[in-house]
């Protein structure tokens, strides 16, 4: 599965909206008032299927991932010299990007890959491509992507 993510020009928050390869709505992401990052993903029906929260107040970045009432786990940048890395406590995941961080991969705590992420670069809003090989881990992912993104604007 490859999901375009696309983030929206005039906007006043964080909005997003992320196509499949058709160029049909999968999910629409829209950014709340709140203290940090707070983006709640919505599906094509516009129904709300996940959150992701930044926590604040810490000493690296963290973010919580919701899906509805039930916490996910959290993402966390981890502190590295070269290149960024994040952990994803909920499964095993583990989020490593190259020196310049505009492309991460994803991978399970057996070393398969759950999803690539490439940024474009030439593009006025930021836009990734998010390849994913099973269709069920799409929602996840794509909250990993949203925090790394939220964690990189914080930055700049």
């Amino acid at each position: 599965m490859k999901m375009l993510f696309k983030q929206r020009f005039f906007s006043w928050l964080d909005s997003y909206d992320i196509y499949d390869e058709q160029g049909n709505t999968l999910f629409t992401v829209e950014g709340k008032l709140d203290w940090g990052h707070c983006l709640h993903v919505l599906n094509h029906d516009g129904v709300h299927v996940g959150t992701v929260k930044e926590v604040v107040l810490t000493w690296l970045p963290k973010f919580e991932l919701w899906a509805g009432e039930r916490n996910l786990g959290v993402i966390t940048k981890e502190l590295t010299f070269f290149s960024p890395k994040y952990r994803v406590e909920c499964n095993g995941w583990q989020v490593e990007g190259d020196f310049l961080g505009w492309d991460y991969s994803i991978t399970a705590a057996d070393g398969a890959r759950v999803a690539s992420i490439n940024k474009e670069i030439w593009n006025f809003t930021d836009t990734y491509t998010i390849e994913v090989p099973d269709g069920e881990n799409a929602l996840l992912a794509l909250m990993v992507v949203l925090a790394i993104d939220a964690e990189k604007c914080s930055r700049n």
